[in-house]
């Protein structure tokens, strides 16, 4: 098993990957419409990667026939893009990796298309990037995923949303996906110890109201079994002596 500790030549690849995916998924959400078909962000999202000379790491991805993963609404992950046209005040997600000499970062935001999201949509939002933002500030060599886990549930809680327990953050590099796995819940002191030089993707998976989820038909995506609405935002941050770095920031 390759050593998830990654060389000064491989972190230099995932700075310029993660460079580049954060400007795409910039404009990506600027570019989103109403009426727009999610199948059309997902083109523009492999031209502006060839554009790059990047790689799309999703894309077949364990059988994934897309790019990027696009969730509306109470879709917690994997959507897949479609012929779906936006509409107005939606809640969208875009959750995107890139590859550059063979080096991957993941990353993913989440926004309301429109100009007047109800205070639930705001609370959801504001409630996950704060949870991954504070869960971040733990990173550091020697933390262990039980406190970043601890620390992203207790955010949660004073927004008054919920886990969802079945999905969590990885370690990212050389694949999608790898150890080791974070979960958004969890005990301080507990759980593996990350070490400078690894690099994870966190990503709180949240609810608006209920814990459970259900697969669709299309054996990808998943969805609240409430039907609730759903968020996700996501970096990829290299573990250094002292803290941390996020890698997916323009």
């Amino acid at each position: 098993m390759r050593t998830q500790i990654k060389t000064a030549d491989e972190l230099q690849a995932m700075r310029r990957s993660g460079k580049i995916l954060a400007q795409i998924l910039q404009e990506l959400k600027e570019l989103t419409v109403v009426g727009m078909p999610t199948i059309e962000i997902d083109r523009i999202a492999r031209e502006k990667l060839k554009q790059h000379n990047a790689q799309a790491p999703f894309l077949n991805y364990d059988g994934f026939p897309a790019s990027i993963c696009i969730s509306i609404n109470d879709e917690i992950a994997h959507g897949i893009p479609n012929d779906y046209e936006l509409r107005d005040n939606d809640l969208v997600h875009l959750d995107f990796g890139v590859s550059i000499e063979g080096m991957i970062t993941d990353a993913g935001i989440a926004y309301i298309l429109g100009d007047k999201p109800t205070a639930d949509q705001e609370r959801l939002l504001k409630g996950t990037k704060k949870a991954l933002d504070e869960g971040i500030l733990l990173v550091r060599d020697g933390v262990r995923t039980g406190d970043i886990g601890a620390k992203i549930e207790s955010v949660l809680k004073r927004y008054q949303l919920d886990v969802v327990y079945e999905l969590g953050g990885h370690g990212v590099g050389h694949t999608v996906h790898e150890d080791p796995y974070i979960a958004n819940y969890g005990t301080a002191g507990t759980g593996e110890t990350l070490l400078a030089g690894m690099t994870v993707a966190i990503e709180p998976n949240v609810s608006l109201k209920g814990h459970e989820m259900i697969l669709d038909s299309n054996g990808w995506t998943y969805k609240t079994k409430s039907g609730a609405l759903a968020a996700q935002f996501e970096h990829t941050v290299l573990i250094t002596e002292t803290g941390s770095e996020i890698l997916t920031l323009v």
